[in-house]
């Protein structure tokens, strides 16, 4: 299993995403900047150590929102099992970089977020983010195809 970070950082009724250009099976859809956990490094550590990486900005003030799991029966685009642990914040320092690696950074309202291409599920679970309470969910990929969802609350 693998485990990794979603980082969904609000500013002025913005969040910040990724249109990922990398060659991988995120390519052309939109995520919040994130990543896979180093050894030894807690899920905090790599949420803001992903966010510098990726964006150039220090956050400070993480809330953890949910805890996402997703199954693999060996068609995952995925690549393997995963947990995710999904955080929210709206207390950032720092500039902004132009050469994020994974692909275009852009600041979208709020309220256009669900209009973006993203994944079946990120569509789910996004606006769960910004509601005060914790979430769990459990979504299940075959190929690029939703095939089962469960969440708690």
């Amino acid at each position: 299993m693998k485990l990794g970070v979603l980082v969904y950082i609000e500013n002025n009724g913005e969040v910040l995403m990724i249109h990922r250009q990398k060659n991988d099976e995120h390519r052309g859809l939109w995520l919040a900047p994130g990543g896979k956990l180093h050894e030894n490094e807690s899920p905090m550590e790599a949420a803001m150590r992903e966010v510098y990486e990726e964006t150039g900005l220090r956050v400070q003030a993480l809330q953890l929102k949910g805890i996402l799991t997703f199954p693999d029966d060996g068609d995952s685009p995925f690549g393997d099992e995963w947990q995710v642990f999904v955080f929210y914040t709206n207390h950032i320092s720092g500039k902004l970089t132009i050469n994020c690696p994974e692909g275009k950074l852009a600041w979208i309202p709020r309220e256009e977020l669900l209009d973006l291409p993203m994944w079946e599920g990120d569509k789910l679970f996004t606006p769960k983010v910004f509601k005060n309470e914790c979430f769990s969910g459990k979504l299940h990929y075959k190929a690029e195809t939703l095939v089962e969802k469960t969440f708690w609350p």
